[in-house]
């Protein structure tokens, strides 16, 4: 165990503030910063880059926050896969880590680092030698192919530790976590290009061209002037689901269990402590779509290296094997054209189960590991000098009491969560289901941090907004 800590303690780590409460005004600025940064760097070419293989996965390039074919390819990919293998050694009891204690946390953050940058570099080399991203074909067979490919490797390996840095300084400087808003970003900035771009697919000026543009909406309205039913259908189909995503999603968060807990040495005066529906937030699906993501870009890499170990693919979609099953077929789509099968069925069926299970899998686990079980929560409950009225001044009762709620809102949250991120999925939303209902689960819980803690700090217009 030691090794880990001390290979951790060779990199550098983003110091803490020294205040305890940052201004509105700070967090703004380098969250606003850091986003900015983040976009920049997502429109800067891999120096060298020839085949870029993977630029056909841009639903799952969203969900990883990466631009394939820059120097962002890897995103928050290896953020989220070493959280992941975490997360799935210490809920299997593998690996026995007590985060209670403040030594045990601070060797589960050595760890998690540790093994982001295994991932990064580990990463980079399976995009690059696996032909995900690849050197002009014309350099093949030279010694040249090799140089390049390495100075490929550096990049992606610059890129992925400015990720985990950048990540780092929202954490401690900025609104949310960086992973979060790295995804809303990538989500947000799609949705506005699929609703409202004017231009085709090839980047030009749709109106005249002869192709349809990108933007739903003007494809609707084209559809209903060109008298043409089925188009105007399938985008207005893309449009509603979007929209019934964003309302049940918004609906959803804002459903609790409120717990009354008093002053044990204040006599009438108290407070609720909120147990929301999804108890884990957006944790769970994150992990889940992340590790769905990872799967598909590694059948995409090992078909190019001709082992088609986990399917294969005809153009941008999955034609065989398990990658096939783990891709959202879609449902709406297919009964508009009068298109839709017994196995599309199947596979929907398929799909919302696996969703559903790896979102409650990792919600057990993310509660046991993030201090959010009924023991660590009577815990802290009692550090603040809270008690429930009408019991003794014991942790037990707490923890008693707590799970009576906890285990239920972990397993009916995680069920929740997922049947909302499949069934987005399954509808066809605009940009990927997924990442529509993460951003707006990310938007919704950084909404309340902000209108929470820093209310007074803000400029009265934008004060006058926030409680609206």
């Amino acid at each position: 165990m030691k090794i880990f800590e001390r290979i951790a303690n060779i990199f550098p780590e983003v110091r803490g503030p020294e205040e305890k409460r940052l201004a509105f005004k700070i967090k703004l600025k380098w969250t606003l910063l850091i986003l900015v940064s983040f976009f920049i760097l997502s429109v800067i070419p891999l120096y060298g880059l020839g085949q870029n293989a993977l630029s056909q996965f841009e639903s799952l390039s969203i969900i990883l926050g990466a631009s394939f074919g820059s120097i962002m390819s890897l995103g928050i990919g290896p953020i989220v896969t070493a959280s992941i293998v975490l997360q799935l050694l210490t809920g299997s009891g593998i690996l026995k880590i007590d985060t209670t204690t403040h030594e045990g946390k601070a060797f589960f953050q050595g760890l998690q680092k540790v093994m982001t940058i295994f991932f990064i570099i580990f990463e980079a080399f399976i995009y690059v030698f696996l032909g995900g991203l690849a050197p002009p074909v014309e350099l093949l067979g030279t010694p040249s192919f090799l140089l390049m490919q390495l100075v490929l490797v550096f990049q992606l390996v610059l890129g992925g530790f400015m990720v985990m840095y950048m990540d780092q300084v929202i954490n401690k400087y900025g609104f949310g976590s960086g992973v979060s808003l790295f995804i809303a970003a990538g989500v947000s900035s799609s949705i506005v290009v699929r609703a409202f771009s004017p231009l085709n697919s090839l980047g030009v000026w749709a109106f005249g061209s002869g192709q349809a543009p990108v933007g739903q909406v003007w494809v609707f309205i084209q559809s209903l002037i060109g008298r043409n039913p089925l188009g105007a259908g399938l985008a207005l189909a893309a449009i509603l689901a979007t929209i019934i995503v964003f309302v049940v999603s918004v609906y959803a968060q804002a459903m609790k269990i409120e717990i009354p807990l008093s002053f044990g040495r204040v006599r009438g005066h108290g407070m609720r402590w909120p147990l929301k529906f999804l108890y884990t937030s957006n944790i769970p699906v994150i992990l889940t779509a992340a590790l769905l993501a990872n799967i598909q870009l590694w059948a995409r890499l090992l078909e190019n290296w001709g082992r088609p170990w986990l399917g294969t693919f005809a153009g941008n979609t999955p034609s065989s094997g398990l990658v096939a099953w783990i891709y959202p077929p879609s449902i709406i789509q297919g009964i508009i054209t009068s298109s839709i099968r017994g196995i599309d069925i199947a596979h929907a069926a398929a799909y919302m189960l696996l969703m559903v299970g790896g979102a409650v899998l990792f919600s057990i686990f993310w509660v046991q590991t993030s201090g959010m079980d009924a023991a660590s929560q009577a815990k802290q409950m009692m550090s603040s000098g809270l008690q429930i009225p009408g019991f003794r001044r014991d942790p037990r009762v707490l923890e008693a009491i707590l799970n009576r709620y906890i285990p239920s809102l972990t397993v009916l949250g995680g069920i929740a969560i997922g049947v909302l991120a499949a069934s987005a999925d399954l509808m066809g939303a605009l940009a990927n289901g997924t990442g529509i209902l993460l951003t707006v689960m990310i938007i919704y819980k950084l909404y309340e941090e902000i209108a929470q803690q820093h209310m007074m700090d803000m400029h009265p217009a934008l004060r006058k907004m926030m409680e609206v």
